[in-house]
């Protein structure tokens, strides 16, 4: 991302009034993470379940906002987006507003901002690149996809405190790449209480984070020796 200047992008989103899907362009200031293949992946599995329609949505680490424009494009009757960073609920909120759609930007770190409330459907695209150290950034752009070690800094902590944040037939909506472990993110939400399954697979080649981290990942065992595909999972989840 070219720093200082903000980017665009192209999202296809579901429109309830006529139909058909339609593109919107959602701005990128520096810092905020762009919108790739896994969030175009989570959309479709959201938008050909209907999951959202007529439910209360919450965005955990909304980024620019995309999921929850989608969710409130695709008939939520309420979405509430949660980042950390100070930028991306900026962004959020904008594009939102640009978009004509109702989406309330919570600044805090994961379910922290909605602690108390429940909602019915929680969709998430969390950082899940496994990088050098254990140590996440705070202040960059790396924050968006800087995940420790196996990649699941993030991932392990939605698993285990989701069940609190969703209703009794609530539904979790959660992307990220088999490089983190598919059955380690199963076997965490059944540890919580919940009954998970993988919705949706995609291959998608290697970005530019991971094209620079394919030899440490390599080193590590994590892809085998010139692999440059990366394998996206969707996992729903909802109590047993």
């Amino acid at each position: 991302m070219a720093a200082g200047k903000p980017q665009v992008r192209t999202i296809m989103f579901d429109n309830r009034e006529s139909g058909h899907l339609s593109g919107v362009m959602l701005l990128y200031p520096p810092g905020v993470y762009r919108a790739e293949d896994d969030t175009d992946l989570l959309v479709e599995v959201m938008r050909r379940g209907e999951y959202a329609v007529g439910k209360r949505v919450l965005d955990i680490g909304t980024g620019s906002g995309a999921l929850a424009i989608a969710a409130a494009r695709a008939g939520a009757t309420r979405v509430t987006a949660v980042d950390l960073s100070l930028r991306a609920v900026a962004a959020t909120w904008l594009n939102s507003r640009l978009q004509g759609t109702r989406v309330s930007v919570r600044r805090g770190d994961l379910f922290a901002p909605v602690a108390g409330r429940r909602f019915d459907l929680v969709v998430a695209n969390p950082p899940y690149i496994p990088s050098e150290g254990t140590v996440l950034p705070r202040h960059r752009i790396a924050r968006s996809w800087d995940a420790g070690l196996d990649g699941r800094a993030l991932l392990d902590r939605i698993c285990s405190d989701v069940a609190d944040v969703l209703t009794l037939e609530g539904d979790l909506l959660l992307v990220h790449s088999e490089l983190c472990g598919t059955d380690r993110t199963l076997e965490a939400l059944s540890a919580a209480g919940l009954q998970a399954q993988v919705l949706a697979r995609a291959n998608v080649a290697f970005g530019p984070v991971l094209q620079a981290r394919a030899a440490m990942l390599e080193s590590r065992g994590m892809i085998y020796p010139g692999q440059r595909i990366e394998k996206l999972v969707v996992v729903g989840a909802r109590h047993a």
